[in-house]
């Protein structure tokens, strides 16, 4: 039976010599009957998209599942953002093959669609746990009996760290881990463990940061006063350290790469100086980082070999924003964008496919080279670049088909409207459809509360809520 922390054994009660999960597990049936009840949900007329088709009778994602109505004609208003089954798929398992592959856990972090839906997903895959930046996100995952959740995050609000105490103490099957980057941190938290008395410790891993980075300790020397504060308190178990280096960037790419391996390196190092296990307990040490950029980077630095006798780490990747992929900030950075040097025996670097999709329709060209298109930053991210052009639906007479939006570039995005340079006046007519692709997932499944999968024959398969 593998270890966790401070000796407890995996919750789930599955032998997990890989380090990854159990693929192809059963879920918990808590969160099968969750599920199903998502899958049984009504779909309201004001979910964006199903306007006209959810006034016509009752629709749900089962329902769609069934019926398998076509995207165009099939009475979806536009625009509408999809999620590609075959991209969503390949995915999944690419990443799920990587991390078994790197001998790595993955705790794939949920933010990034909020939907319970791809989280099963994921977890039938084999992750180990889910990723959760805040309490509310860690409440929707328990809701829907997610067993497993890393709160990647600092928890310094009293009744926020009660919370997740008295989930430990609700549910003897519910894991779960937070961080903590400062003395007071640890207060609050050892605080909140004596008033709720779970009848097992929380655990804690401590964050390690950089200068400018968003939070954790700012010194390996900050970081051991922080772990000996966990360790030495009663309510709480030191678990490992964790760290984020996908804020780190310097203007070369080679540069970036250099940071964020000396970022890494230092986490090693810490969790090296980390404080071991107490007479009569074993645990293995977990140590965890990894965005959806730099994934492969973390894996070799976190898990290169420690010098002497000293157990190797439980590497976590936390990874979460490949589930969609994106045509922009994660095509750009991700493995996949550069040559990856892998070591002989090394984990092969996964393939990953833009699942996202937003459909709209042309509503005037009123100029020569200029198109405005039915979607705006309600509709789609702009945060990290416009979305961009990928085929054209014709309108008119002739073959239903797709053609390629060659030449074509959102230039910028109002509320409602997307402005698309054309290089010809007959590129794009009134009524034509345009899908465009996504250049970040992770503030872009935020503007849907329900989004439709398609096939490759643009057929609806299933309907992912989010909770957001």
């Amino acid at each position: 039976m593998t270890s966790g922390p401070r000796g407890e054994s995996d919750p789930a009660g599955r032998s997990d010599p890989g380090g990854q999960g159990d693929p192809g597990a059963a879920l918990p049936p808590r969160m099968t009957a969750a599920l199903a009840g998502l899958r049984d949900r009504p779909i309201a007329p004001t979910d964006k998209g199903f306007g006209r088709l959810a006034a016509g009778g009752t629709i749900t994602a089962g329902g769609l599942a069934a019926e398998r109505p076509g995207l165009f004609g099939g009475g979806f208003d536009m625009p509408v953002m999809v999620l590609r089954e075959a991209a969503l798929r390949q995915n999944v398992e690419s990443m799920a093959a990587y991390c078994a592959a790197a001998g790595v856990r993955h705790a794939p972090h949920g933010k990034t669609a909020m939907a319970p839906q791809l989280i099963a997903r994921q977890l039938a895959a084999g992750a180990w746990a889910v990723s959760a930046a805040t309490i509310a996100q860690a409440q929707v995952y328990r809701a829907f009996g997610v067993p497993r959740v890393l709160v990647a995050n600092q928890v310094t609000e009293r009744g926020a760290a009660e919370w997740l105490a008295g989930e430990l103490a609700a549910d003897p099957g519910f894991d779960c881990y937070t961080y903590a980057d400062s003395l007071a941190g640890v207060a609050l938290l050892d605080a909140a463990a004596a008033a709720v008395r779970p009848g097992r410790p929380l655990k804690v891993l401590v964050e390690l940061g950089y200068p400018g980075g968003r939070a954790g300790c700012r010194s390996i020397a900050d970081a051991l006063a922080v772990a000996e504060a966990i360790d030495a308190a009663a309510g709480l178990e030191l678990a490992g350290a964790a760290g984020y280096e996908g804020g780190i960037h310097r203007d070369d790419p080679q540069a970036t790469l250099a940071a964020v391996a000396a970022f890494c390196a230092d986490l090693r190092t810490l969790g090296a100086l980390l404080p071991g296990p107490r007479a009569g307990e074993s645990f293995r040490q977990i140590l965890s980082a990894g965005g959806s950029s730099y994934f492969d980077v973390v894996c070799r630095e976190l898990s290169a070999p420690r010098p002497g006798s000293a157990p190797a780490p439980e590497v976590v990747l936390r990874s979460g924003a490949y589930i969609s992929h994106d045509h922009g900030h994660y095509a750009a950075t991700g493995p996949g964008s550069r040559p990856v040097a892998a070591a002989p025996g090394s984990a092969p670097v996964p393939e990953f496919a833009p699942a996202l999709e937003l459909w709209a329709a042309v509503l005037s060209v009123p100029e020569p080279g200029l198109a405005i298109v039915s979607a705006g930053r309600h509709d789609v991210s702009n945060d990290q670049g416009n979305p961009v052009p990928l085929r054209i639906r014709p309108s008119g007479p002739g073959e239903p088909g797709y053609r390629a939006a060659a030449g074509l570039r959102v230039a910028r995005l109002d509320d409602q409207h997307a402005y698309v340079r054309i290089p010809h006046p007959s590129d794009l007519a009134p009524g034509d459809l345009i899908g465009l692709g996504i250049t970040h997932p992770c503030t872009t499944f935020d503007k849907w509360r329900v989004i439709p999968v398609v096939d490759e024959a643009d057929r609806v398969v299933d309907a992912v809520h989010t909770f957001f």
